[in-house]
């Protein structure tokens, strides 16, 4: 008697055990989240199913032309999801394109040209997207908690304002924040790393049958990637979000949330 294939349908079926326990605690708690948490289930599976077929197809082909219009999709989802968080955010659409695109494509370039990573559709594709995925997240969390924390802080930056301050000036203190938030999750995850959670890239090829002390070597180079992506990417917004937080005639905007 042969053994069950791991993680095969079977497999997928059973666990969703675990989102039914999610769904009964949501609906007991009255949080109204189970409509989000089916749909999110549901999505995640269609859209994972799909790009496995995708990038099961670049792989048997490997054509470098098929990995550029892959990376390029994920930069245009990753840019629409972000601009969509930060609407309230004049500019929002042309900050997420310049920080996402800017920190995600400099970070894959420098990987590819020193060598780190090795040219091929099996390295560049999920490696990208862990990049774009992460910098997403850290635009998002950044643009979002300088949009909120203008709109707090109203009165403190109009009155910097009224006494001389530039623009610049009077919301510099914000603009770090936003930053510090945003990346105290990346910064906590790498100072973590091995003692409290054993990260994505490092337990894929651990159950794939890698040689654990390669995989730890994968998960450094991801990690540090990714802090430099992800820091690179709140440098942008922060950079450049504030000036828009402005009218032509240097007045505070009437902000959204």
């Amino acid at each position: 008697m042969t053994a069950a294939e791991p993680f095969g349908f079977t497999s997928l079926a059973t666990a969703l055990v675990l989102v039914a326990v999610a769904l009964l605690l949501g609906w007991w708690q009255r949080l109204d989240v189970e409509r989000d948490i089916g749909f999110a289930c549901v999505r995640a599976f269609v859209q994972l199913m799909a790009i496995g077929y995708v990038i099961h197809f670049i792989l048997r082909t490997d054509r470098q032309i098929y990995v550029i219009l892959t990376i390029a999709a994920m930069l245009m989802f990753a840019i629409i999801t972000s601009a969509r968080r930060a609407r309230g955010l004049p500019g929002a659409w042309t900050l997420a394109a310049a920080s996402i695109g800017a920190a995600s494509l400099v970070t894959l370039g420098v990987m590819l040209a020193l060598g780190i990573i090795p040219a091929g559709a099996r390295y560049v594709i999920p490696i990208g997207g862990m990049i774009i995925g992460n910098c997403m997240n850290v635009a998002s969390v950044t643009a979002v908690r300088l949009l909120q924390d203008a709109g707090d802080r109203r009165l403190q930056i109009e009155a910097g304002l009224a006494l001389g301050a530039s623009p610049h000036q009077s919301t510099s203190a914000i603009a770090r924040r936003s930053v510090q938030l945003a990346l105290v999750p990346v910064i906590d995850a790498t100072k973590t790393t091995g003692l409290v959670f054993l990260p994505g890239a490092m337990t894929g090829m651990i159950l794939a049958g890698a040689d654990p002390l390669q995989a730890v070597r994968l998960q450094v180079v991801v990690m540090f990637m990714l802090l430099a992506a992800v820091a690179l990417t709140a440098t942008i917004i922060s950079y450049l979000a504030p000036g828009r937080l402005f009218t032509p005639q240097l007045q505070l905007r009437r902000l959204e949330g």
